[in-house]
């Protein structure tokens, strides 16, 4: 969880993600209440007892080894008659859940984590050391990022916004090419020629260091942040 409640606790949302893609319900444990999770810990003592016991002093160099050796143990442990109820967990599984399952998603799931990030006045925002550009309507605006392995996507107020393939490249920028209006550009907080008039106020030497970071960008935006 990423935030305990009594009544609406806050589920980690990369795991939200995971039970919303196979249909499963996420439901948190009370807090202070050990008891709710005891079949489920009961259930991994058996695992580490029954199980794992049996191959202490057996040496593997792949998982595909421990998994040959787990599989029939695995049977062997599920077919195992109950001391204290009837039936085994096999025929419960064949009994209960078996008849409630149903067929995978066609897709399988993207592992993907999610951060916020704040829209700096270069139109971009800083994901692990890279820049990625927004909608200039957005800055100063905090973002819902979405990382994948290889895409980067970028959500306002749970509206994807912008998205780019993922880059490794700190320091480096992805814009996408997208001239600004000249009705944006007219009221903008921040321009090339403001950034150039406020560098003046210390000297010509210095706005002249930043008229030539922003001439050697791709995007005078890119060069806000230098400058």
């Amino acid at each position: 969880m990423t935030r305990a409640h009594r009544y609406e606790p806050e589920i980690n949302r990369t795991y939200a993600d995971l039970a919303y893609h196979y249909g499963f319900a996420v439901i948190p444990a009370r807090a202070a209440k050990p008891r709710d999770k005891a079949k489920v810990e009961v259930g991994v003592q058996i695992v580490e007892r029954w199980m794992l016991a049996r191959l202490r002093h057996h040496t593997f160099f792949s998982l595909v080894e421990v998994n040959a050796a787990l599989a029939p143990l695995l049977l062997a442990l599920n077919a195992r008659p109950f001391k204290k109820l009837p039936g085994s967990r096999q025929a419960l599984f064949d009994a209960l859940e078996r008849p409630a399952l149903r067929p995978l998603p066609v897709q399988s799931y993207e592992y993907a984590e999610w951060k916020l990030a704040r829209v700096n006045i270069d139109d971009h925002v800083e994901v692990e050391g890279h820049y990625y550009s927004v909608p200039y309507a957005l800055v100063k605006q905090q973002l819902d990022v979405r990382l994948s392995a290889q895409v980067v996507e970028l959500f306002h107020k749970g509206k994807r916004v912008a998205s780019h393939q993922r880059s490794p490249l700190k320091g480096r920028h992805s814009t996408v090419t997208a001239p600004m209006p000249k009705a944006h550009q007219r009221y903008a907080a921040w321009t090339p020629q403001r950034l150039i008039h406020w560098a003046a106020h210390s000297g010509p030497a210095t706005a002249h260091v930043v008229e030539t970071i922003l001439a050697s960008r791709p995007h005078p935006q890119q060069g806000f942040r230098s400058c």
